[in-house]
């Protein structure tokens, strides 16, 4: 197993800012494994992951904290350091299709998805036996108009309990509250079965079919409080015909609404996304 510490940093465009990073790090002994940069000059931001060996790194978390304090503040950098040893615990939230959920417990238990999932919450009963299967503990919370704040609650106190630091969304046919996702910012990726901007909102297969669309489409995307709106983080798209019926288009949907979660959700584990201004940087 890999022993590394990644650095996603943000911050103004300058000059130095890489020559800073890398002797930084020299100066403590890293072995830089990655780095990879990128630069919005009509915002003047600078963005970068940088990852390295922590065999010879002579800082501890801590001490990095301290050390590195300096450099980022002459050059006003918003940061945060990940360490390999330290999975992230995700839980994952379905309602009742299982495409997604079983997509990503495959890739979870095939070593694929480098994280902990110590939970499923559904307010259906219906995926519980995906969850027994793969020995993961299954919660069913209903959901419904009236008591949506006392299922959000029950929510948030198996979430507390299980030192979750990312939601996935493995179609979870529910509107999470504006509470819920300022509890959690940046932290809750969806999947929505449509190419976004294009049919937000529910039933989008109905009306690309409708429309007669040539091609369908996936979106994951980081999830706001405005519906659909969220930063996106990965798109596919299949080519339809006139031939494919509303099934068709659903079944060719599902497959992409899969492969899309998961690389989603795999780029987040291994801290290769960074956000500003609703867009999102996907680094190699």
């Amino acid at each position: 197993m890999k022993n590394t510490a990644t650095l996603l940093i943000n911050c103004p465009d300058r000059k130095g800012l890489v020559a800073a990073i890398a002797e930084f790090l020299y100066r403590h002994n890293a072995n830089i494994l990655h780095a990879d940069q990128h630069q919005d000059a009509e915002q003047n931001l600078f963005l970068m992951r940088v990852e390295w060996d922590l065999a010879d790194f002579n800082l501890s978390p801590d001490g990095f904290k301290t050390e590195f304090a300096e450099t980022a503040k002459k050059f006003s950098m918003d940061w945060q350091l990940n360490l390999s040893s330290r999975k992230p615990r995700i839980a994952i939230f379905v309602s009742k299709y299982d495409h997604c959920l079983t997509d990503l417990l495959y890739r979870f238990h095939s070593g694929e998805l480098d994280c902990e999932i110590p939970l499923i919450i559904s307010n259906h009963p219906d995926t519980k036996r995906l969850a027994d299967f793969y020995g993961v503990p299954f919660h069913v919370i209903e959901v419904n108009k009236d008591n949506k704040a006392e299922a959000e609650a029950r929510q948030f106190a198996l979430l507390d309990e299980h030192d979750i630091d990312l939601i996935v969304l493995a179609r979870y046919m529910q509107v999470l509250s504006p509470t819920f996702v300022t509890r959690y910012p940046q932290r809750i990726i969806n999947i929505h079965h449509s190419f976004l901007p294009a049919f937000v909102g529910a039933r989008p297969y109905h009306r690309a079919f409708e429309r007669g669309v040539k091609l369908i489409g996936a979106t994951s995307h980081y999830v706001t409080e405005v519906l659909d709106e969220g930063p996106i983080i990965e798109q596919d798209i299949m080519r339809v015909s006139h031939r494919d019926q509303l099934e068709d288009l659903i079944q060719k949907g599902r497959d992409l609404e899969k492969v899309v979660l998961s690389r989603a959700v795999r780029w987040h584990v291994e801290n290769r996304i960074l956000l500003y201004s609703n867009k999102t940087v996907i680094f190699d």
